[in-house]
């Protein structure tokens, strides 16, 4: 289907989302007019970039899906301990999860998962497309390849923001869902409608600015450590071989990782600030992002209170990564061989 002409450039590809496509496919993606085979008219190579697009776009989403339902229970967890003043251990998080299962049976692990769902697909859209036109609009040159370090890093960060400014209110809607009860909020259309009769419009936007401050960093230290750790791997492999799926869960889960550490204390404060009033009085000292770190670090110090439940993202963190990849590599080859390749036969 594919005439490459310049394997070097391929192999080393810019790799977007942060590592969750292969390698090459931006080259492909961003030069489609060039790899397509000259026989074929414009019209049929419009059709093939369509499909390959669409292709990608779904496996990603359904990947993604897939992935946090599978640690929904654990982001559950965690979201419950950030927003209150309990101390994290993994004990106390085993009996967080028992008792859930205990009061709510095995589908009360799983609640809020329909608000995730709801976010994260048009998510993952949002910033795959808003991150292929903030590096066409980067591109200061018609060199073929990946965007310079920091060139990279803005495009990351971009296409996070551009996805949070839509998507934010569910993720406030997913968080509220995860530490309250059934009595409190029966659904996702029952929480839209009361959050929006109750406290206004602008609560949907409760936690924004740290959601923001926490993108910037998050995505271009994730993009950046990807993508050094793939060229040192080249680097040392000289026979240009191709990165298995291992090696992307591996580079992937050390991205996530630094990433995580650093703007970890940003994920704490946005929790607080959404589910303020929530299980009790509203505190005064949530209303602002500053006010709320200072308070967090005053009461519960540094390690027990801004990193609280840091170790269970290094728990789930890899385990999602894991899954979404073999997810997406297996929907992905499914739908080249089911709808592109067989229409060149």
């Amino acid at each position: 289907m594919v005439k490459v002409k310049e394997k070097d450039l391929i192999l080393h590809g810019d790799v977007e989302q942060h590592g969750q496509i292969t390698q090459g496919e931006w080259y492909l993606r961003s030069h489609r007019r060039e790899v397509y085979d000259d026989s074929l008219n414009q019209d049929e190579n419009i059709r093939k970039e369509f499909k390959e697009v669409i292709s990608s776009l779904s496996a990603g989403a359904v990947a993604g899906a897939v992935a946090k339902t599978t640690i929904a229970p654990l982001d559950r967890t965690k979201i419950i301990f950030q927003t209150s003043n309990r101390q994290f251990s993994v004990k106390g998080a085993v009996s967080v999860l028992r008792q859930t299962f205990v009061e709510n049976g095995f589908l009360g692990l799983f609640r809020g998962n329909s608000a995730t769902m709801a976010r994260i697909i048009p998510y993952a859209s949002l910033q795959f497309t808003a991150h292929e036109q903030y590096k066409m609009l980067l591109r200061t040159d018609s060199k073929k390849g990946p965007l310079p370090p920091v060139r990279r890093f803005l495009a990351g960060s971009m296409a996070g923001i551009t996805a949070a400014l839509f998507t934010y209110p569910l993720d406030l809607i997913r968080a509220r869902l995860a530490i309250t009860q059934k009595n409190r909020y029966k659904g996702l259309m029952n929480i839209i409608t009361k959050i929006y009769i109750e406290e206004g419009i602008i609560a949907y936007y409760k936690g924004l600015l740290p959601t923001v401050l926490g993108i910037m960093p998050y995505a271009g230290i994730s993009f950046f450590t990807y993508e050094t750790l793939k060229k040192l791997y080249y680097d040392h492999f000289q026979d240009s071989r191709q990165l298995n799926p291992l090696h992307r869960l591996s580079f992937g889960a050390c991205a996530g990782l630094f990433g995580q550490c650093a703007t970890y204390p940003l994920d704490i404060i946005r929790r607080r600030m959404q589910t303020n009033g929530i299980l009790g009085p509203p505190r005064p000292e949530y209303r602002k992002m500053w006010t709320t770190a200072k308070y967090v670090y005053t009461t519960e110090g540094l390690r027990k209170g801004l990193y609280k439940g840091l170790s269970m993202n290094w728990v789930k963190g890899p385990i999602a990564v894991g899954v979404s990849f073999t997810t997406f590599d297996l929907l992905h080859g499914f739908f080249q061989r089911r709808f592109i390749q067989t229409t060149d036969e």
